[in-house]
């Protein structure tokens, strides 16, 4: 199974494909404030360097978090876009060990259809100025 693992609740950003339990690549970028615009090129591009295709992803892990406001819900509304429109399964997990959990999850066929995250506390919105 290719498994895409996605985290962006941090400054720098990471993706990973697997097959199964073993890493096939990794890469990290600073994403800072232009994540929105570059996750789709970095999920392009490591795909690209295994000569795999959208169509051969057959799940996605994504980071639940806690973390940046923004970051996760980038992260999260780019997996579960994939996962949506690619008819794949997806869950989200949080902790050191999210990746490894989440691929274990994936093998025993569990899918969380919409992936939600932990934003650790309330988001800190403002009321528009009129």
């Amino acid at each position: 199974m290719k498994i895409l693992t996605i985290r962006t609740d941090k400054p720098e950003a990471e993706l990973c494909v697997y097959e199964n339990h073993m890493k096939l690549a990794e890469t990290k970028w600073q994403a800072d404030r232009r994540l929105a615009e570059t996750i789709h090129v970095e999920i392009k591009k490591i795909l690209d360097l295994l000569s795999i295709s959208y169509a051969e992803v057959q799940g996605i892990v994504v980071f639940k978090g806690p973390g940046s406001f923004t970051g996760l819900r980038i992260g999260m509304s780019v997996a579960n876009a994939l996962a949506y429109s690619l008819k794949v399964p997806i869950v989200a997990k949080p902790g050191d060990d999210w990746i490894k959990l989440g691929i274990k999850a994936l093998l025993a066929a569990e899918d969380d259809r919409i992936a939600l995250p932990n934003y650790a506390a309330p988001a800190k919105t403002t009321s528009p100025k009129k």
